[in-house]
C-alpha cells in the first residue's frame, strides 16, 4: 500500500518509518523546508540516532498527497481543518493520528474532515503509543476506530499491523477520538500534582476519577463507556499520566513547579495537546452540563491563570459523592 502522512514531526515520522519497514511505500507532508530536508536525508531532527529507511520520503508539497489513497493526519489538531481544506480526499480513505479537539467548533477530527470532505472514509489510530519507542520498533498495542464497512477496517488493520505494533478494532469511531483527546487534560493535572509533590497516592487517584470523568464526557458525547476503559482511554491515559515522555504531563509538572503556563509551553518548545483541549473542553462541558471538576481545574489554572494552591484546595474540600455517579 502507499501511505502519506501529513505532519513530518515525531509521531508522523515514528508510524511512516513503521510502515516503511512493512514494506509500505511512505510520503511525509511537513511544511518545514528544515524537517523534509532532514528526513530526506535519512534523519529527523526531534528523534535522535534514528536511522530512517530508505523508503521514508518528505516533501514541502501538499498537493503531493493526492497520488495516495491513504492519508495518515499527524498534525497538530488546530492545523488540521486548513490542511485538509487544501487536499482532495474524494474517494481516499483517512486515518487521523491527532488527538484533539478544535478550539470553538468542540469538534474531532472525524467531524472536522467529514464537515469538508463528506465523502471522505475516516478512522482514528489512538492508543498508548510514544513516537519514540514506536520508531525503535518496541512493543505497542494501539487502536483503530471506524464507522464504515468493517472489512475496509480490517484491510487497513492488517496493512497496519506487526508483530510490534498491534492494531485492534473498536467501531466506536467518536470514543476512540474522544479518549485520545481527554486524557491529556487528565495527564496535565497529573503533571500539577507531581509537580507539588503531592506524591503516587495522589496521581493514582488523579489517574482513576479522571478516567470516570473522560468516561462521563465521554457518554455524554456519544460514546461507549467500555471504549474509555480500552487502550484509547485507560491505556493511553496511564502511559501519558505517567511518563517523563509525556509532554502534557511535563507541561502540568512545570506548572506544579511554580511556572507560568507561556512560560511552560516555551520551555517545551512543542504542541501541548491538553493545553488546546482544554480551551475547546471547557465551555462544551458547561454547555452540556457536564460535572468535570479536573478539566474545570486545569482550564481554571491554564486559561484563567487562578492560583494553582488555591484551585487544588478547592478541589480536596468538595464533598465526595457515589463512585460512579
Amino acid at each position: 500500500m502507499e501511505f502519506g502522512i501529513l505532519g513530518g514531526g515525531r509521531w508522523g515520522t515514528a508510524l511512516g518509518t513503521h510502515l516503511s519497514k512493512k514494506g509500505h511505500k511512505v510520503l511525509i507532508y511537513d511544511k518545514n523546508p528544515e524537517v523534509v530536508r532532514r528526513i530526506n536525508e535519512g534523519k529527523h531532527p526531534y528523534l535522535e540516532g534514528l536511522e530512517l529507511p530508505k523508503g521514508v520520503r518528505a516533501t514541502t508539497h501538499l498537493s503531493d498527497m493526492e497520488d495516495f489513497e491513504y492519508i495518515i493526519c499527524a498534525l497538530p489538531t488546530q492545523a488540521v481543518r486548513d490542511v485538509v481544506s487544501k487536499v482532495d480526499l474524494r474517494g481516499r480513505k483517512f486515518v487521523s493520528a491527532s488527538k484533539g479537539l478544535e478550539v470553538g467548533t468542540f469538534k474531532r477530527i472525524s467531524e472536522i474532515v467529514k464537515e469538508v470532505h463528506p465523502e471522505a472514509e475516516v478512522f482514528a489510530l489512538s492508543g498508548p503509543s510514544f513516537a519514540e519507542e514506536v520508531s525503535k520498533g518496541l512493543p505497542t498495542a494501539v487502536v483503530l476506530g471506524y464507522s464504515g464497512n468493517p472489512e475496509v477496517a480490517k484491510g487497513l488493520r492488517d496493512a497496519i499491523n506487526s508483530e510490534n505494533f498491534r492494531v485492534y478494532l473498536n467501531d466506536d469511531l467518536a470514543g476512540v477520538e474522544l479518549g485520545g483527546a481527554l486524557k491529556n487534560v487528565i495527564a496535565i493535572a497529573c503533571g500539577i500534582s507531581d509537580g507539588l509533590g503531592f506524591g503516587h497516592n495522589a496521581r493514582a487517584a488523579l489517574i482513576t476519577r479522571g478516567l470516570v470523568e473522560m468516561t462521563r464526557i465521554g457518554v455524554k458525547l456519544g460514546a461507549r463507556r467500555e471504549t474509555f476503559f480500552g487502550l484509547s482511554g485507560a491505556g493511553d491515559l496511564i502511559l501519558t499520566a505517567t511518563s517523563d515522555l509525556s509532554r502534557n504531563r511535563t507541561f502540568g509538572l512545570l506548572l506544579g513547579r511554580g511556572m507560568g503556563p507561556s512560560e511552560a509551553l516555551k520551555k517545551i518548545g512543542q504542541t501541548v495537546e491538553g493545553v488546546e483541549t482544554v480551551k475547546a473542553l471547557k465551555p462544551l462541558v458547561d454547555r452540556e452540563n457536564i460535572y468535570a471538576p479536573i478539566t474545570t481545574a486545569v482550564y481554571e489554572v491554564v486559561m484563567e491563570g487562578r492560583d494553582l494552591r488555591e484551585v487544588v484546595k478547592e478541589m480536596l474540600l468538595r464533598t465526595p459523592g457515589e463512585e460512579f455517579s
